[in-house]
């Protein structure tokens, strides 16, 4: 039996708050900020090839999003202000994000701390 999929009914990008906005047709609608959505790209430069060789994003507080492109009936490619664009952001990945977005971004604060780095408050300047 197939997975039913959850396909987003509307994407929004609030550039001036850097939080992209998605509702789903299970009726789920969620604010994911561009960082969060930068720092889990989908894609190999920062999810690696395989098991281990996540690359750990730092110095993206301030991202947004400058461009969506949509990929098929099944993706959006985001384009990143620092020039990031090459993950293909699937609408189970958007959705697994949406879903999971307080306990990733904890992990990923807490990767941060363990790796020495400090995220700066995003500034109001994009």
């Amino acid at each position: 039996m197939r997975k039913q999929v959850v396909r987003p009914t509307e994407i929004k990008l609030h550039q001036k708050s850097r939080v992209l906005e998605v509702a789903f047709d299970d009726g789920g609608r969620y604010q994911l900020p561009c960082e969060f959505l930068r720092v889990y790209s989908p894609s190999a430069e920062v999810r690696g090839h395989g098991p281990g060789q996540e690359v750990l994003q730092v110095g993206k507080e301030n991202v947004n999003i400058t461009k969506i492109e949509p990929v098929g009936a099944y993706a959006v490619r985001l384009c990143f202000s620092d020039g990031h664009d090459t993950g293909l952001y699937s609408w189970e990945w958007l959705h697994h994000l949406a879903l999971n977005q307080e306990r990733l971004w904890s992990e990923y604060l807490a990767r941060l701390e363990q790796s020495g780095h400090q995220r700066r408050p995003p500034s109001d300047v994009a």
